[in-house]
């Protein structure tokens, strides 16, 4: 189960809705954790929400992302599979509920909860996210980061440095990328959607040009082995990487040209201009490449 379970296929005025809260769309009984080895000390695992990257060693666990709170007990479980060491750390690549709805469990354990600044300030002050009707509470205590950053930090641990990176309103304003520099692998977080079309939070400060860029970066850090975890979709490579950039910037060159010429987002939606582009990214299904065009127009 992921995110395919919760987007709604109905696009009112180019906006997706949800049809009710993310917690009633998912049964987490039904949830299973899949592990899946990445390289080195990194493993990666799947559920619900966003993909979880593990480092294990002689230091300890520490992970990115952490999905939802009615899942830590099994994530914690999938981890004891790897080691018996505790989780020091959690790192939050962006303020998402399928992202860091762990953190209050994992926190009351001793757990330090790590992430750019403004994921603590969108969680602190409540958020609503317009394209799936969503509203969050201010949150307080355990569920917000302790250790936060403005630009870059490190972990050393487990004989490699773990190098968070930035990037700037991309998926959120608060998004981060997790490079393992010892095992070659990257974790981008929402910035990077395989198989899908990605969903970029406008209200909250993302934009099309910023997920571009976040690939760009990525791209400038990466060789042909190294391996790359996105935010939601099955691990992949640098020519995976290329391949969704590449796709963005034709979309957001042809969205742009359009709306400069003064066509509206329902008239750009009709021209269709991501339909070359379906195939390789049409995880989420229905019409949630016109919800994708009308993140694209709205950021623009």
């Amino acid at each position: 189960m992921n995110i395919n379970k919760w987007v709604t296929t109905t696009v009112v005025s180019g906006a997706l809705m949800a049809a009710s809260t993310l917690a009633a769309a998912q049964d987490m009984a039904d949830v299973e954790i899949k592990t899946e080895k990445v390289s080195g000390n990194i493993y990666v695992l799947f559920g619900a929400g966003g993909n979880i990257g593990v480092s294990v060693g002689d230091d300890g666990v520490y992970i990115v992302d952490d999905q939802f709170a009615p899942l830590t007990e099994k994530i914690k479980v999938a981890i004891t599979a790897l080691s018996n060491k505790p989780i020091r750390f959690a790192i939050n690549t962006h303020f998402h509920g399928d992202h860091t709805g762990g953190n209050e469990n994992l926190g009351k354990d001793g757990t330090v909860i790590v992430a750019h600044d403004n994921v603590r300030v969108r969680m602190s002050e409540g958020s609503f996210v317009e394209a799936f009707n969503m509203r969050t509470p201010p949150l307080t205590g355990h569920p917000l980061p302790v250790v936060t950053f403005n630009d870059q930090a490190g972990l050393h641990l487990n004989d490699e440095q773990a190098r968070m990176h930035h990037v700037s309103n991309a998926h959120t304003d608060g998004d981060s990328i997790v490079h393992f520099e010892g095992s070659n692998v990257v974790h981008m977080g929402d910035t990077f959607f395989k198989g899908s079309f990605p969903f970029i939070d406008v209200g909250n400060g993302g934009s099309v040009d910023g997920v571009i860029a976040a690939a760009s970066k990525v791209l400038s850090m990466v060789n042909d082995e190294t391996r790359i975890i996105p935010g939601h979709g099955p691990v992949t490579d640098k020519a995976g990487l290329t391949a969704y950039r590449d796709m963005l910037v034709v979309v957001r060159e042809r969205v742009a040209e359009m709306k400069a010429d003064g066509k509206t987002l329902e008239e750009v939606q009709a021209a269709n201009p991501v339909e070359e582009f379906v195939a390789d990214n049409g995880g989420f299904g229905g019409e949630w490449p016109k919800a994708f065009i009308g993140f694209v127009y709205a950021s623009l």
